[in-house]
């Protein structure tokens, strides 16, 4: 970020303020607390009664994800001096220096595709619940990324297939909904698995939504949730995609097993497994973007919230929202801070490095070129996005005149998906570092009828 800018030090701000509402050390105070030996868990639908259970065993803390690390030191200080065990997995970018929890093992997977790590980790988080009794009490830490640290193939398939088919859905473009689906089904431990090794303890799963719709069945594979997914919507994604061909003769021959009642389907509602499991969603994109919302306002700044979550192709969720953009523009009486969220898919056509939120701001820079009066950060809530250490970048109207200058063709780097070396140019990556939390991407704009720029005295 360069330093004068005014708008980029705003919209930073803006970001932190979503990122402070949807950390575990600020969620887990308000959602957990025990009182007379009682675990009480409050959701934040208030329309759900709050869950209490009393603390007569041995508790266990286990988990995966991005933010998972944050979420258990959270909990550890609201369950105060009682031995706890368990296991947490987080990516191996993160320190487990950084974490302090006494008695439960902390270990590194790989990310975004799983890996050795991963595998190794999530069995030794399985050994940690071997010996659990009906009286304990199992505490599930669960954010995005889980999917890829929390790794057990099916019986007949290997570490290789299943990195093989992740690798080969993501680079289709396929959503997190057929990703997940397709993950559950090849999965030892996705899709309510995780329930059933946990068995027979009580479960209480606080699950922080890195997906659109805030469905608890998809998030990080829904683990601990009952999957309403069959092998047919496995092996319909597999053809919806035409990637049959691309996937491990043993995966096709599995999906297609499962198929004809040959494989154990994943639990199912209705499983009396579940009748005491407890999946509590503590944390949302929504929560974020209405942080956001609150803090623009508190600065004097209207507000306007694009309620449809950002979804599908990259570049035309940025074309769409560029054009958004223009008509608050024309239509505003003053500075007004436009917010959106969600997740979007890369087409992976090219050999470059890049992210879908650096993909996202390039294409909304190319949609209003020339035009003044806007300033955008698009990022990713974890603080990463794709395989760089940024989380997003900054755009505005004159960055494609910077670009120019500096001999850099928008088109082709977006066309060899190499956004992160177009930005990196231009200085215009943000940087924020791992964050702690993991609620998908927000889109923060500043929208002008004046001209933010003229009025920031940006230059070159």
């Amino acid at each position: 970020m360069r330093p004068d800018d005014h708008q980029d030090t705003l919209l930073s701000a803006l970001f932190r303020t979503a990122i402070e509402a949807v950390h575990p050390h600020h969620l887990i105070p308000q959602t957990v607390t025990i009182e007379k030996e009682r675990l009480i868990v409050r959701p934040r639908d208030e329309t759900v009664d709050a869950l209490t259970l009393a603390l007569t065993g041995r508790l266990f803390l286990i988990g995966a994800g991005k933010g998972a690390g944050s979420m258990a030191q959270a909990l550890m200080l609201a369950l105060g001096q009682r031995r706890i065990g368990g296991c947490i997995i987080i990516p191996s970018e993160q320190a487990v220096s950084d974490l302090s929890l006494p008695g439960v093992r902390v270990v590194q997977g790989e990310h975004p595709l799983p890996g050795p790590g991963s595998a190794h980790a999530t069995q030794a988080l399985i050994e940690s619940l071997s010996q659990v009794q009906p009286h304990d009490l199992v505490l599930v830490c669960l954010t995005g990324g889980a999917s890829s640290l929390l790794v057990r193939p099916s019986f007949g398939l290997t570490l290789a297939d299943k990195t093989i088919t992740n690798a080969v859905l993501l680079e289709c473009g396929a959503d997190i909904l057929a990703l997940n689906t397709v993950r559950k089904h090849i999965s030892g431990v996705k899709g309510g698995w995780l329930a059933h090794h946990a068995q027979p303890a009580a479960v209480v799963s606080l699950i922080l939504s890195d997906v659109i719709g805030d469905d608890m069945s998809v998030i990080g594979s829904g683990p601990t949730v009952a999957d309403p997914t069959t092998f047919l919507d496995a092996w319909r994604v597999v053809e919806q995609y035409g990637i049959a061909s691309r996937l491990p003769q043993s995966v096709r021959v599995h999906l297609q097993q499962g198929v004809r009642g040959a494989r154990p389907e994943t639990p199912k509602p209705g499983d009396p497994l579940f009748s005491r499991v407890h999946n509590i969603l503590i944390g949302s994109n929504h929560l974020a973007l209405q942080a956001v919302r609150e803090a623009a306002t508190r600065r004097g700044l209207r507000s306007h919230l694009i309620a449809q979550p950002l979804a599908g192709d990259t570049l035309v969720a940025g074309r769409a929202f560029a054009q958004a953009l223009r008509a608050v523009r024309q239509h505003c009486s003053g500075p007004t801070c436009v917010l959106a969220g969600g997740e979007t898919t890369v087409q992976v056509r090219g050999s470059g490095k890049g992210g879908r939120n650096q993909e996202f701001a390039l294409a909304v820079a190319q949609e209003l070129v020339g035009e003044a009066g806007w300033s955008l950060l698009s990022a990713g809530t974890d603080g990463i996005d794709g395989p760089t250490e940024a989380a997003g970048a900054f755009v505005n109207g004159q960055t494609l005149d910077r670009a120019r200058r500096k001999n850099l063709d928008p088109t082709q780097f977006l066309r060899n998906n190499d956004t992160y070396t177009f930005f990196a140019a231009l200085g215009d990556l943000f940087s924020p570092g791992s964050t702690g939390t993991n609620v998908m991407d927000i889109k923060i704009a500043l929208v002008d009828p004046f001209g933010v720029e003229e009025r920031s005295g940006k230059k070159e």
